[in-house]
């Protein structure tokens, strides 16, 4: 059989079932990692397994919420309790409410964005850090957007600060580890984007599958 270049790798991926996050998870399962793929809808994710299995790949379903700290913990001490470690974590978990003008935004949106694409963020660097850091390859990836339309000041509010706590990261493991990846995807056709610019020419987008190759590949060549 073939060695592929991440055979026997664990591979963490929180936003796994659909978008980027998915296809990120199916590449990097090609290429013979094994997926920790965690997202909250089962069906996605169960659906996901049937596509990666069918190319020969393995998969870990974890239906969980990311914003729940002990469903995480739960999840990253399980890891380290049957691989040791992990090698690497795809991080395309977000969460985006309808576009609304500055002045009128709802406490309730306000506090979904921070939960998701801050505090749970945070607290997942926290928790993965130690978890991969073991690893020779030890590597975490982040998303970036490519810029937030007007009426989307709580989701363009949140992801500053998350663009903010993984770029420090960045910097301070910069000499010793992990690599941290901040990496910004053309426009695609996600469920995010078409809530952000409603009736836009979707075929003129991007495909996830060929931005999730183009953003990973030189991470991990063959």
């Amino acid at each position: 059989m073939e060695q592929k270049s991440l055979d026997g790798r664990i591979a963490l991926v929180t936003g796994a079932s659909r978008g980027l996050g998915a296809v990120c998870a199916e590449w990097l399962a090609a290429r013979g990692a094994h997926v920790v793929a965690v997202a909250r809808t089962t069906g996605g994710l169960e659906e996901l397994d049937d596509r990666i299995q069918a190319k020969g790949g393995s998969t870990t379903l974890a239906p969980m919420d990311i914003t729940t700290e002990a469903a995480m913990a739960h999840l990253c001490r399980s890891i380290h309790d049957r691989w040791g470690k992990a090698d690497i974590w795809v991080h395309a978990a977000i969460h985006a409410t309808a576009l609304t003008p500055a002045a009128q935004i709802r406490e309730k949106d306000l506090d979904a964005n921070i939960a998701t694409n801050i505090r749970a963020t945070a607290r997942l660097i926290a928790m993965v850090e130690p978890l991969i850091t073991p690893s020779d390859i030890a590597t975490a990836v982040f998303f970036d957007d490519e810029g937030d339309p007007m009426y989307s000041g709580a989701y363009a509010m949140s992801k500053a600060a998350q663009r903010a706590l993984v770029s420090r990261w960045q910097a301070e493991s910069a000499k010793h580890g992990p690599r941290v990846a901040l990496l910004k995807p053309n426009p695609m056709p996600t469920a995010v984007r078409a809530r952000f610019y409603p009736g836009e020419d979707r075929d003129a987008l991007a495909s996830p599958r060929d931005e999730a190759a183009r953003l990973l590949a030189p991470l991990f060549p063959a």
